[in-house]
């Protein structure tokens, strides 16, 4: 908002000043006031609204009262409501009166040029640019919040580009200038005042880096938009047309919110007095508008579905046909990366997570590109980065561990915690909590996925695995009741109790891993008789059920929200755990349809009852299961179905700035 200004009056020679449309000016008639004046009187013109302020009360004129006494306090505010036609086209005239009355002691003469400069964007997040009465120069959070949204300009519109658009200087389409926000300057009045006046845009310093403006004075060509104001540049020189009454600026964000960076960013309009030869320029008045930066925005496994991404590799032409054909039932797009460009990594879901950004102009997909980079280190910029879908990236310095791997981030679907709403969920990162030293997160990704604040973060213990990511003990299915869907955990007890339940019934040496050759078979009996799998297993279930304390307080679950999967892993408490058979948890969700690793379990009735255990629990929900064999292609190699997969999936409908974080 446009602050109130004081204007000092003179008795020796006319004053001349703007007003801007709807705004206040105070006038120091008592500073101007001669020696032996004791009162004053003060008319103006009709274009003139005048106040008397005297004894904390203010008084409209014209008033019964026809001079006022020149008391300490005393002050005279005059506001404008149209635009002047011409430069000093309104006066204002104060005669100072000494003890006697009469004739005046003295006058000043104040001449007026009212004009009106106003920076707009869209306050009121409708879509379009208009003029508001809500305060431009905040933003709050909440469904009757207000304030402006800009995006991360984070696409490639030019397929010809290198780069995304966030990292160059021109704009390359017009589809370039849809991703931006809009800033419109209004300027009018006598185009002759901005002879003697400056219009300066200008942008705080702190926040140049995170932003970038272009503008074009005459011209709609492309090559008319030119860089005017961000990164090196924190001021703009604008020109007011004398055919032009609305300048429209378009705004691009550089940069995500992140440790150093709220995503807030103000931009300021200043109308200079040019004074005279020799002394500095003089600020009239000042408008101002704020954004913030759109956050990234993680997707559950509960939104739908838009497309599947899988690796072709070595060994791994089944796991694909199932794949697609999983994708097929489930009328989702397939998008395979060749062998050539994934150079045998086949670990998508560890190099990308999908994700995407909003205002209410626009959204559009963007990727996030772990700071892992394998074989899989070009395919995001190569082939995902493009017009409308984006990318961002966070490297770790200190050298990437496992556990920075985007296995080991999810999100929860929405949930509500003692009263607090998380309307987006909550992003779950594995870390080596409660172990001293370990393995951690790189500092660089964890501080960005805290400052996007709508999805906020729960840390999970993840460090007593070998990989050590959070995919490899929990998943999320939608699910027809409750809050909308169970929060699955890979449970060796439930397995156990499983296994223990099958030899009573007299199915003991029925065996794991039939039809793999070269493939130890041990028996549901020698399983169970084997101690030191059950200890390691023991030790395993306190790590899982630390982690289920933590989602259920963090995610306000109840038990009814959450299904135990059979499941058994294997190894020592130096090297970690990894699965012993393929870990069913770790699954494709696309919608009701699930791909899950096939666990070759003991036979019974020439059904696996590991399967037939899943299916009895996860049906009931609607929920069509689908067992994906991956056990040479993926699970030998330490990762299984959602490890070898990926999901680009529909946006929330709900709009992340109705949220309060």
């Amino acid at each position: 908002m446009a602050q109130q200004r004081r204007v000092q009056l003179s008795t020796q020679r006319p004053t001349s000043t703007v007003c801007l449309l709807g705004t206040e000016l105070s006038l120091d008639v008592c500073g101007s006031a001669p020696k032996d004046a004791v009162t004053f009187h003060v008319q103006g013109t009709p274009g003139v609204k005048l106040y008397v302020v005297h004894e904390t009360q203010s008084v409209k004129l014209p008033s019964i009262v026809g001079r006022w006494p020149l008391t300490a306090g005393a002050e005279v505010l005059l506001t404008m409501d149209a635009v002047s036609k011409d430069g000093g086209d309104e006066k204002v005239r104060v005669s100072y009166f000494g003890e006697s009355g009469g004739v005046p002691v003295g006058r000043a003469m104040l001449y007026l040029t009212c004009v009106e400069v106003s920076l707009d964007v869209d306050t009121s997040r409708c879509g379009s640019v208009n003029q508001t009465l809500l305060d431009k120069a905040s933003w709050t959070w909440g469904p009757d919040g207000h304030g402006a949204i800009l995006l991360v300009n984070c696409d490639r519109d030019d397929p010809k580009a290198e780069t995304p658009d966030n990292r160059d200087t021109a704009i390359r389409s017009y589809a370039d200038l849809k991703d931006m926000s809009q800033m419109v300057l209004r300027t009018r009045g006598p185009r002759t005042i901005f002879t003697c006046h400056r219009l300066v845009l200008h942008v705080d310093f702190s926040n140049a880096d995170k932003v970038r403006v272009f503008y074009s004075s005459n011209s709609v060509a492309l090559e008319g938009y030119k860089h005017v104001l961000g990164g090196s540049k924190l001021s703009y020189t604008i020109k007011p047309s004398r055919h032009q009454e609305e300048s429209i600026f378009y705004v691009e964000g550089l940069a995500f919110p992140d440790i150093d960076f709220s995503g807030l960013v103000a931009f300021h309009v200043t109308l200079l007095e040019s004074p005279e030869k020799g002394f500095l320029e003089t600020p009239v008045f000042t408008d101002t508008v704020v954004f913030r930066v759109a956050p990234w925005i993680m997707t559950p496994n509960t939104l739908a579905p838009l497309e599947v991404f899988v690796c072709r590799a070595d060994n791994n032409e089944d796991f694909v046909s199932a794949v697609g054909a999983l994708a097929e039932k489930a009328k989702c797009p397939l998008t395979i990366c060749p062998l050539q460009e994934n150079r045998n990594d086949r670990w998508i879901q560890d190099e990308v997570e999908f994700g995407y950004v909003q205002a209410p102009h626009k959204t559009f997909p963007v990727v996030f590109d772990s700071p892992r980079d394998r074989g899989l280190v070009d395919f995001p910029i190569k082939r995902i980065l493009g017009p409308d879908f984006g990318y961002v990236a966070k490297q770790a310095p200190e050298g990437a561990s496992s556990l920075d791997s985007f296995g080991n981030l999810e999100v929860s679907p929405p949930v509500t915690v003692r009263g607090k709403e998380y309307p987006l969920g909550r992003i779950l990162i594995g870390c080596s909590f409660p172990r001293f030293g370990g393995r951690r997160m790189a500092k660089a990704v964890k501080e960005f996925l805290f400052a996007q604040r709508v999805q906020a973060p729960v840390e999970l213990y993840a460090d007593w695995l070998v990989v050590g990511h959070v995919d490899e003990f929990l998943s999320f299915v939608p699910a027809p009741d409750r809050q909308g869907f169970r929060l699955l955990l890979a449970s060796p007890s439930a397995c156990y109790q499983l296994l223990k339940e099958k030899q009573e019934d007299g199915f003991g040496e029925a065996g794991m891993f039939q039809g793999l050759e070269n493939v130890p078979k041990p028996t549901i009996s020698e399983i169970l008789a084997n101690e030191s799998l059950r200890n390691f297993n023991n030790y395993v279930q306190s790590c899982i059920s630390w982690n289920r304390d933590i989602l259920k307080r963090e995610l306000g679950l109840a038990e009814q929200d959450i299904i135990d999967l059979p499941q058994l892993f294997r190894g020592d408490l130096d090297s970690g755990a990894e699965a012993f058979f393929p870990n069913m948890v770790n699954m494709l969700v696309l919608g009701r349809h699930l791909g899950i690793p096939k666990p070759f379990g003991p036979k019974v009735g020439g059904q696996c009852c590991l399967e037939e255990r899943v299916r009895a629990l996860l049906e009931p929900l609607g929920l069509s299961c689908t067992f994906i064999d991956d056990y040479f292609s993926y699970h030998v190699l330490c990762g299984d179905v959602h490890c070898g997969t990926n999901v680009r999936r529909k946006p929330f409908s709900f709009k992340w700035w109705h949220m309060v974080p």
